[in-house]
């Protein structure tokens, strides 16, 4: 029983650092994490090859779709 309860909190933490992993970044954020001109990534986002969310009214990036637009 105790083995099932690790196992459960081992899960839980997993979850928990994959969420916190996957965050909000500005353009000015992506633009350092990738040492891409901000530019470039308005041109990216243009082609339509990289996420951007702007409903709060700045261009918002989350971390997973940055990282799926580099490989």
């Amino acid at each position: 029983m105790d083995f099932a309860i690790i196992e459960h909190l081992k899960e839980i933490k997993a979850l928990i650092l994959e969420r916190k992993q996957d965050k909000w970044l500005t353009i000015k954020d992506v633009a350092q994490y990738t040492n891409l001109s901000k530019s470039t990534i308005m041109r990216c986002i243009r082609k339509g090859q990289l996420k951007v969310s702007n409903k709060t009214g700045k261009l918002l990036f989350k971390r997973s779709d940055v990282d799926k637009w580099l490989k």
